[in-house]
């Protein structure tokens, strides 16, 4: 069964990502690795990882994605926020609304992934309150994501 990996990652996270489900899967069956490519569409299973930009993939992930036909797909994705299995949820229902019906989901996986500094220079800067205390808390739990039980779930989840 020949597969591609696509990714989008502004920080690293997801190509992390990338790079262990290739490591799990092997090179032999791979046709592609890399960016948002139509040459990922020859494979008959895509494993699409993306960053999370306002509660979904970016952009070039989305024109991506609507351009599978019927191909299985694996979504996996990190988000500087973490830790609520609901809110991956919906962000993986946000990004599957990209997928055309014939395009079969073959699995998801979801983790945190660490922000820039500049993230938290922006927060700081921010009036005092319970929400930017909560969001300060929250850049300093994504530190050092994916880390090694994010590694491993992911690679329960491909394993499936």
């Amino acid at each position: 069964m020949s597969y591609a990996i696509v990714y989008s990652s502004r920080t690293g996270n997801t190509a992390l990502l990338a790079k262990t489900i290739r490591e799990i899967l092997g090179e032999e069956a791979c046709v592609y690795f890399g960016p948002p490519d139509a040459q990922a569409l020859a494979a008959q299973t895509v494993y699409a990882g993306f960053w999370t930009d306002r509660g979904t993939c970016d952009e070039e992930m989305a024109r991506f994605l609507q351009s599978l036909t019927d191909q299985a797909v694996f979504l996996f994705g990190t988000a500087g926020f973490g830790g609520a299995p609901a809110y991956y949820g919906q962000i993986l229902e946000r990004v599957q609304a990209n997928l055309k019906e014939s395009v079969r989901l073959a699995g998801t996986y979801m983790c945190q992934g660490q922000m820039p500094q500049a993230v938290r220079t922006r927060y700081e800067g921010m009036e005092d309150s319970p929400r930017r205390t909560a969001m300060l808390s929250n850049f300093d739990r994504a530190l050092g994501h994916p880390d090694a039980g994010d590694l491993e779930r992911l690679r329960q989840a491909v394993t499936r």
